[in-house]
């Protein structure tokens, strides 16, 4: 049995709902945010309320996006509790309440011993009100769950009968949490806890919430960040439509409030706006473009800052009789998430503000929209629905969200104003993922690599929005920093240089990108020393039983590896394998490919996943098909485009994703090494890609340095 070493706390339990027959705790975790530098950040609460019908409402510290955290957060607390799932509603916890930020497959992993404390903590409490009452010894007690049980005499308690009398106690500070043999829903595959709201469409999100008395906005940005409206020339036009409010001029944007949204939609479109030079925080430059940029990455030759190294690489380098040399690329990519942005702001009359809007960190949010209305964050009250759609697109990205638009709309016309934004205009500010490119230099001994340098260059999303110095930013590195394979001498390094676009967080961040060149060029060492990929990636990891493991385990799920080419049904296939480590967890996948017609054809992708712990199988195996399916479109089709500083791209018609008729067969091997618990909403996308890239090299001879295949002729 393990020992709490941190208890649930006592927060003016009573005053929180004074009067409610409710037992109401509150517990703490860290409320790092993701990635980011700095100083200890602080104490996030949770809160627990145990209602008189023995439901709980439960104010989680994390957003739901499709990640399935409501579930699971429900499973842990429900364990130690002893209450089933199904008698939970989780709500997000508003930002005073303490409501952390949501992303770096972290929710689970930081959530869980403190949850499972605030569980015991509240079953405890309710075991001692029935010891009370019925004037016995609290170890004679046991639980079902929703009930206490006093086996000597057949009496039988509800959670809701106890509730309140529970309340007045003191919170326990010395308890035991279940052993894992004990557990009844931690490890089960629980149905989901929100899957009959959205499957029925009674789930709201951000983009379906109204309030009274609102007003419809819509936008048009200027095409290029940096402009600003000078005017709009036939604005007497506009304001005559039907439905129209108003117009604005806004910083980068001219608006239209109407009564319903297809008016101001309508109306904003035909506004004939004159732009001028504005003062953005970063401008686009008039001649950026994105393969422009992807060149002056990969000359770059300013000074490099170390971020991991072992051995002499650069002696063992220069010693080496044959150096093998490679540069790779990926493209900036949208979030491209189904729920466009939107904001609904109202002001009170107390002269506070509401907003309901999507987001991964109310807390951020919270104290971002103070600042844009000129109020204390005391004033300011965040709204968290459920979001339609995560990808790290709904993280506080300045330029990239409506809520200081929608803030100024509800100020100038003095009524709520609910603003969204079309995909166009979504497209046109997010905040993609950078373009990235790294420099590799190996030498090969007879078993694998003596030798291998690695160079990228670049910004990473941490050091844009949290200040992270160069070579202590893991968004610029992992995925070719980080790995595990026994490699004599490395150096991985980092050439700074800033990133014109506005650039953001996206599924997997850098792994996403990185594990594709590093794993690409491992594969290409093999070949260079006339090795087995695979079976040189398993001498690699001798001694790492961990990874060995994990590798066997996909080669025994594809129903064994298979060097070369071969044949089914057909067609010529060959297959790839990659592994990544990202946000705690160990994956190794191996993709099928063909070419059809030209074009690369993903048959099956076999993924190994080694999250350490896991709480829900089913939610585990439902976040690898998807990041499959997101790691298959990246690298199949996925490209933004920049020209003259504009992306070419403003809808789905201009920038493919993956169809139906592409997306692969997956087969996923959950693998729990008893390790400390990782994340599992991106891990397994990561290597996805260069298993892919892989075996095409395989399969046409043809080494692809640069994403997506699409761009390439396999014909």
């Amino acid at each position: 049995m393990q020992k709490l070493t941190s208890r649930p706390m006592n927060v003016s339990r009573r005053g929180f709902l004074a009067g409610s027959g409710a037992l109401v705790l509150s517990t703490a975790l860290p409320a790092r945010m993701v990635r980011a530098q700095g100083a200890e950040a602080p104490a996030v609460q949770t809160l627990l309320e145990l209602r008189p019908d023995g439901t709980a409402l439960l104010r989680s510290p994390f957003v739901e996006g499709g990640q399935g955290i409501f579930t699971a957060m429900a499973q842990i607390v429900g364990e130690e509790l002893d209450l089933a799932p199904e008698q939970f509603t989780v709500e997000v916890a508003a930002p005073g309440a303490g409501a952390a930020l949501t992303g770096g497959s972290a929710s689970t992993r930081s959530g869980y011993e403190p949850m499972r404390q605030l569980g015991a903590a509240a079953r405890a409490m309710l075991m001692e009100a029935a010891a009370q009452q019925w004037d016995v010894d609290v170890a004679e007690l046991t639980t079902e769950p929703g009930a206490v049980l006093h086996d000597a005499t057949g009496r039988r308690a509800p959670y809701g009968d106890l509730a309140a009398a529970a309340m007045d106690l003191p919170v326990p500070t010395d308890m035991t949490l279940r052993d894992p043999s004990e557990f009844r829903w931690i490890k089960t595959s629980v149905p989901r806890i929100d899957v009959r709201a959205k499957s029925t469409g009674a789930a709201k999100y951000a983009i379906d919430q109204e309030v009274e008395n609102m007003l419809l906005a819509a936008v048009q940005h200027a095409p290029r960040l940096g402009l600003t409206p000078a005017s709009v020339t036939n604005q007497s036009d506009i304001e005559a439509m039907r439905g129209v409010h108003s117009v604005h001029l806004l910083d980068g944007a001219v608006a239209v409030v109407a009564d319903k949204f297809w008016q101001a939609r309508r109306a904003v479109e035909a506004a004939e706006v004159e732009w001028t030079e504005g003062t953005a925080e970063w401008p686009m430059p008039a001649d950026f473009s994105s393969s422009a940029f992807r060149d002056t990455l990969a000359d770059a030759a300013g000074d490099a800052v170390e971020i991991e190294a072992t051995g002499d690489a650069a002696a063992a380098l220069a010693e080496a009789g044959t150096v093998v040399e490679a540069v790779y690329d990926a493209p900036f990519v949208v979030h491209g998430q189904l729920e466009p942005p939107s904001t609904i702001a109202r002001f009170n009359d107390d002269g506070s503000l509401e907003l309901w809007m999507p987001n991964q960190s109310p807390g951020q949010f919270q104290a971002a929209a103070a600042e844009a209305a000129g109020l204390e964050p005391a004033q300011v009250r965040i709204h968290s629905q459920s979001l339609g759609g995560f990808f790290g697109r709904h993280f506080l990205y300045r330029t990239a969200n409506p809520f200081p638009q929608a803030i100024a709309l509800a100020q100038a016309t003095g009524r709520p104003v609910k603003l969204i934004w079309t995909r166009e205009e979504d497209f046109l500010r997010d905040a993609p993922r950078p373009l990235g490119v790294a420099r590799f230099r190996a030498a090969m001994g007879p078993e694998g690599p003596v030798a291998l340098e690695a160079t990228v260059i670049g910004e990473g999303p941490t050091q844009r929005w949290y200040g992270a110095p160069p070579g202590n930013d893991a968004s610029a590195s992992e995925g070719i920093s980080g790995k595990s394979y026994a490699i004599e001498n490395t150096l991985v390094q980092q050439v700074p240089l800033p990133n014109p676009a506005v650039i953001g967080y996206w599924r997997a961040v850098g792994h996403s990108m990185h594990d594709f060149m590093y794993e690409g060029f491992l594969d290409e060492l093999a070949a260079a020393g006339g090795l087995d990929p695979y079976e040189m990636r398993l001498s690699m990891l001798s001694g790492n039983d961990r990874l060995h493991t994990l590798l066997t385990r996909v080669g025994a799920l594809s129903g064994g590896w298979q060097p070369g080419t071969y044949e089914v049904d057909g067609t010529t296939r060959a297959r790839g394998v990659a592994m990544a480590s990202p946000f705690g967890s160990e994956a190794a996948a191996i993709a099928e490919v063909s070419i059809d017609g030209g074009e690369v054809r993903v048959h099956q992708v076999w993924v190994a996943l080694d999250p350490g712990q896991i709480v829900n199988p089913a939610v585990v195996e439902a976040q690898v098909q998807s990041a499959v399916a997101l790691g298959v479109s990246q690298t199949l089709v996925e490209e933004l485009v920049y020209e003259d500083g504009e992306p070419t791209a403003r809808n789905f018609d201009m920038y493919p994703i993956l169809r139906p008729d592409q997306m692969p067969e997956v087969h996923v091997d959950i693998v729990e090494s008893g390790a400390a618990m990782g994340g599992v909403g991106e891990p397994g996308l990561p290597a996805v890609g260069p298993a892919i890239v892989n075996a095409v090299a395989v399969l046409t001879g043809q080494r692809v340095r640069s994403l997506p295949l699409s761009k390439h002729n396999f014909g």
